[in-house]
C-alpha cells in the first residue's frame, strides 16, 4: 500500500526519478507536475494537434514522454501547473480512478470538457490561473456523464459554452 504522499515533479532529476517510480510505485496515488514541469530548454513530446508556433519556437528543445505517468495505475489525484505540454494528451485524461483533477494555467494543452468521461470518479475539477485556457472548450453539459460524482468545478479563465442551470441537478455539486 502507497501512503498518500504526493510527489512533485519540477525538474528533470524528479522527472528521472518519476520514471523509476513507475516500476517501483505503480499504485503511486497523487502526482503533481509543476512549474515548468522541467528545466528551461526540456519540454514533454507535443501531443496531438500541436499550436505550430509554439512547436517551432520549442523544436530544439530535449523533450521527455508524458505518457508515462499512465503507468501510475491508482491515481487519484492530479494536478498540473504551467507545464511544458503542446497539443492534446488523452492519456491525462484516462485515470478511471482519479477524483481530483486541478490544471492551473496550461496554455497550451487543448482538451474538451467531453474528454473527461475517462474521469468516471471524479469529484473536484479545477481549471484556471493567471492566463487564459484557450484551448479548454465543449459545453457545461458534457459534465453530466460526473453528475453522480462531482461536488466541485471551478473553471476559471476559460470560455466554454452553456451555464450554470446545465448544473442544476448535479446532487453533490
Amino acid at each position: 500500500i502507497v501512503p498518500p504522499t504526493e510527489f512533485i515533479i519540477y525538474g528533470v532529476r524528479k522527472y528521472n526519478a518519476m520514471t523509476a517510480m513507475t516500476t517501483a510505485l505503480p499504485h503511486l496515488q497523487q502526482l503533481s507536475i509543476c512549474g515548468c514541469g522541467l528545466d528551461y530548454g526540456h519540454k514533454y513530446i507535443d501531443g496531438e494537434d500541436p499550436d505550430e508556433d509554439e512547436s517551432g519556437r520549442t523544436a530544439n528543445w530535449t523533450s521527455h514522454d508524458i505518457d508515462i505517468i499512465s503507468r501510475f495505475s491508482k491515481l487519484r489525484s492530479l494536478e498540473i501547473i504551467n507545464p511544458p505540454l503542446n497539443g492534446r494528451y488523452p492519456v491525462l485524461f484516462n485515470f478511471p480512478l482519479l477524483q481530483k483533477l486541478n490544471l492551473y494555467d496550461c496554455l497550451w494543452l487543448k482538451w474538451d470538457l467531453e474528454i473527461l468521461d475517462g474521469l468516471p470518479l471524479l469529484k473536484e475539477l479545477n481549471c484556471g490561473g493567471r492566463n487564459p485556457h484557450p484551448h479548454l472548450t465543449g459545453s457545461l453539459s458534457s459534465l453530466r456523464v460526473l453528475k453522480d460524482t462531482l461536488e466541485k468545478v471551478a473553471l476559471g479563465n476559460c470560455s466554454v459554452e452553456g451555464n450554470s442551470m446545465d448544473l442544476a441537478d448535479f446532487r453533490r455539486l
